[in-house]
């Protein structure tokens, strides 16, 4: 008799489960829970996940209300570590080859240059836009792409006069106000999406500085900003890798500087460029393991913070 009420006091709970009542599921809740060294071999079997005992990664314990997932950005923050998750490997090879294809297609012509950078201009709109946190946003990267294909066009049409740029940036700066008053949303975000829509397009038609800028310049900055991500993006720790970016840009501008017409100023070119790609890359290193961010912004905005800085030391130095 003593084994058999211990029987069925054991399949009680399982019987009291299957039945599922509100009020029984919060009489159970209401007791007290016996402690691991009174436990019963059934409850002592159970799932960690089902005792509720929090200790499965990254969840809490068991709440009414629900658990939240904790993020490797928030657990970082508790940790005292950081939260930023740089691009990796991976895009800083997408970013080398990038480079290398505006640094032979420069040395080539004009239109030649122009198949890498349209790449380059696309990835740039879209990344900006996830980086921030807005997606889908599809017409706004269409405007910002097509702002950079415009002044793709006007530097064409203008044989590389850097005023077709700064006309094109105006234009799509009062078109984004136009298209942004005319929206239904909260002033908030209409706020949010003209600021990202306005950077998102800057950055797209400032990167056609590349058209711009001396042929023999761009093929020097483009590889120190190849040479300067890849480095980063080497396992070291963030101030050994910031330090020896630079000089491998540097010698990167030398080496190529000497195949082309820039000379010794290869060096002051690659250092300039390889910094400005740095800024790029750090910049695009998000809180959160996005890898469409990593594989847009991480890929595009190294090569994009450099062109401005191609063309006024490229204007400079040849």
């Amino acid at each position: 008799m003593p084994q058999a009420q211990g029987r069925h006091a054991a399949a009680q709970p399982q019987g009291r489960a299957q039945q599922g009542h509100g009020q029984q599921f919060h009489a159970q809740r209401a007791r007290p829970q016996p402690s691991h060294a009174q436990a019963s071999p059934a409850q002592a079997s159970r799932p960690e996940a089902e005792a509720g005992s929090g200790d499965g990664p990254g969840y809490g314990p068991a709440t009414v209300a629900g658990n939240t997932r904790v993020t490797d950005a928030q657990r970082a923050r508790l940790e005292g570590r950081s939260p930023i998750i740089e691009p990796g490997i991976q895009p800083a090879a997408l970013t080398a080859l990038l480079g290398l294809l505006l640094s032979v297609t420069a040395a080539v012509g004009s239109y030649a240059l122009l198949v890498p950078l349209v790449a380059l201009q696309a990835v740039t709109a879209a990344g900006w836009f996830r980086l921030n946190g807005m997606w889908p946003a599809r017409q706004g990267i269409a405007l910002a792409f097509a702002g950079a294909l415009a002044a793709d066009v006007s530097l064409l049409v203008a044989d590389g006069a850097p005023a077709a740029i700064l006309g094109t940036l105006g234009v799509w700066v009062l078109l984004t106000l136009v298209l942004q008053l005319r929206s239904h949303a909260e002033p908030d975000e209409r706020m949010y999406g003209l600021m990202a829509t306005v950077v998102s397009a800057a950055l797209a038609i400032v990167a056609a500085g590349y058209l711009a800028a001396d042929a023999d310049a761009v093929s020097v900055g483009a590889v120190a900003v190849a040479v300067a991500v890849l480095v980063r993006a080497l396992p070291l720790p963030t101030v050994a890798s910031v330090v020896a970016a630079l000089p491998a840009a540097a010698g990167a501008g030398v080496v190529v500087g000497a195949m082309t017409g820039v000379g010794s100023g290869g060096a002051v070119l690659g250092v300039g460029a390889g910094a400005c790609a740095l800024i790029g890359h750090r910049v695009a290193s998000y809180d959160y393991p996005s890898r469409f961010v990593h594989f847009t912004a991480g890929v595009a905005l190294p090569l994009a913070a450099a062109a401005p800085v191609v063309y006024l030391l490229g204007r400079a130095l040849v």
